[in-house]
This record gives structure tokens, sequence and C-alpha cells, in this order.
């Protein structure tokens, strides 16, 4: 995880709202080829002594990555040496240092990113390390055994055991940015553990580790929540980056506007893009949103968890007010746009 998650900069995540229920949570923002094999469900939690054999198989794949804003982890993605890791991991630079599994170094570069799924996939120089086996992350299961596998804290080839405790949920990272449909777990995850592997009881990978939460009453840790973004998610993202180097098909829903909170009234409409969704449905900028989908719009981050739990192509009521008082408009939801590099 970036240095960036070791100021520890939140935003308080409404999950009651979202998920109507549970209570309120801070989440701390700190994963084209034919892609890795998949790997067939696995049969079983291991014994004690199968955990080894579990991290055996997985380790080799899971990397360092060190950029001049901090450090990261990173998982083999193919036998080109691409590795899949968080974004934000590689936030403002393009080239870094990685730390294999044996300990043995070798420099990579940035192949593309998409911040708004908060994924990456950089190429190493020269290493060829063993590639990962993804599962299908539509088959994990809650309660099934899961292994994360970084470097939290620098500690290089770290392991944390936990169960998959929820199998879809959208949470925001801040800034705008909002992961749907990801697992969480109770392995801990701590800085430095983004963008490494969380594997089954078989060493096949099913997430990429990307946030982890702290009770924003008490402060510090929350035990044993943690969220990592779906294998399958990030096996279709990294692949458009490796065959061109951008995002053409993330399969986001998009309103197509640029919002800023309104402290007690909702989100206010900064911009709307041209010829998008919200202005093609008479949106206005400087109106106030109040719901989105039905669901109270109490800041950007909440808009966009809302957001993005919905599908393209989906019609949904927008609530405004403006000038005239409130209003519902109808809006067709269209995807992002192409974005990478």
């Amino acid at each position: 995880m970036t240095r960036r998650s070791s100021v520890r900069r939140s935003v308080l995540v409404a999950l009651a709202a979202l998920l109507a229920a549970g209570a309120l949570i801070t989440i701390l923002v700190h994963g084209q080829t034919a892609g890795p094999p998949i790997a067939a469900p696995p049969p079983g939690p291991p014994s004690g002594a199968g955990f080894a054999s579990v991290v055996a198989r997985a380790l080799p794949s899971v990397v360092q990555i060190r950029s001049p804003r901090g450090l990261g982890s990173g998982v083999v993605l193919d036998a080109a040496g691409h590795v899949v890791t968080n974004a934000h991991v590689v936030a403002g630079t393009r080239s870094f240092q990685v730390t294999l599994a044996d300990g043995s170094q070798d420099s990579a570069t940035l192949t593309g990113a998409f911040p708004q799924g908060d994924l990456a996939v950089v190429q190493l120089r020269g290493a060829r390390p063993r590639p990962a086996t993804f599962a299908d992350s539509s088959r994990v299961r809650v309660g099934d055994y899961a292994l994360a596998i970084g470097n939290p804290l620098g500690l290089r080839s770290s392991v944390t055991q936990g169960v998959v405790s929820s199998t879809s949920r959208t949470v925001p990272e801040g800034g705008g940015v909002a992961l749907p449909a990801v697992l969480q777990t109770s392995a801990p995850i701590n800085p430095g553990n983004s963008g490494g592997a969380l594997v089954d009881s078989q060493g096949a990978v099913i997430g990429i580790p990307t946030l982890a939460a702290t009770d924003p009453e008490l402060g510090g840790a929350a035990d044993g929540i943690g969220f990592a973004i779906a294998s399958n998610t990030a096996r279709s993202i990294a692949g458009q980056l490796v065959g061109h180097g951008r995002v053409a098909h993330p399969g986001r829903a998009w309103l197509g506007v640029e919002l800023r909170t309104l402290p007690g009234a909702g989100v206010v409409v900064a911009a709307t893009a041209a010829a998008g969704p919200a202005a093609r449905a008479g949106l206005r900028s400087g109106e106030i949103i109040l719901r989105i989908a039905g669901r109270p719009a109490t800041s950007v981050d909440v808009a966009m968890a809302t957001l993005a739990a919905q599908r393209p192509g989906r019609r949904i009521a927008v609530e405004v007010r403006g000038p005239e008082g409130t209003r519902s408009v109808s809006v067709k939801l269209g995807e992002i746009p192409a974005r990478g590099g």
C-alpha cells in the first residue's frame, strides 16, 4: 500500500444506507492476453499443515513494488512478466523497483492504469516469475477460507489468514472512486498488502486486496474487515490494459457529471459531460442531487458507491433540487469512457 495509505486519508462509508444494514465504517484507501489459468473450485479447507503447501503454491507469484511514493504488492499475471496491482500503488510514476518472492530484484514500467477501478498493470523488465492461477470469483462463497499474501509494512512475503465474509460489497475509496462487488474478508489487510493476492484453500487468487477499515468511533483498525477486488474483475481490466494500454469496456455505469459535496444538503452538479447521460436527461450544473436510484446522495463518495452498484444501460431516477424546486429526472446510464495509460 502506498504512502498515501500510511497517512490514513479516509472517508466515512455509509454501509448502512448502501447495504440496508450494518454500522458506519471508515474505509482507508490504503489490483489483451489470453490471461492466467482459472482454477477449479477448491474442494474444502486445508488442514493446518496444508496451509504451508497453499502458500508455497501462491507465494512465488506475489511481488513487492516500490515507487518513490511508497511500497505495495503485485500479482504475476502472465508469462510475459505482466503484474497486476492497485492503481493507487503506482499512482504518479511510471518506473518501479520490484522484489520477487525469492529476494531477487528487477525493474518494471507501467503498462496502463484504470484509477476508477483501482487497478493497474506493470511489466517486469527481464524477470519471469511463475504466473498466478486465478480462481473464478463468481464461485467464491461466504465462509470460504482465504489467505492474504503481500508485503504489509514492508515485511516481504507476509501471510494472514481469514475467511470470505461477503462476496458483493460496494465500497467507496474516497476521491470519487467506488468499487462494486468486492470481496470482504477477515484476513488482516495492512498497508503494503495493496495489490497483493487473496487466495483460496488451493492457492488460487480470488481477489486483489485493496482496502482496510478503521472504526470511526474508536479509531484504529476495525479488526476483521478488509476488501479485495474480485479476481474476475481484475482479470478483465488487466487483460484490457495489457492488450490495449487502456480499458475500453470497464462494465461500469456512468452518469456523466462532476460532483462536489455540499455538506448537509447533498451533492451539487459542478459540470456535466457534453452529450453524456446526465446532459441528455436535462440535468444542469448547479442543481443539487438529493437521491440517486432511490438512495440518499449525502456525499460524493456515497453517490459514487450507489452508481458503482448500477449497470450501464439501466434507467434510474435522479432527484434534484434547483431554482425551480425539486424534480425527478429519468437517466439512462452510460458506460465509463475508455481510459488508461
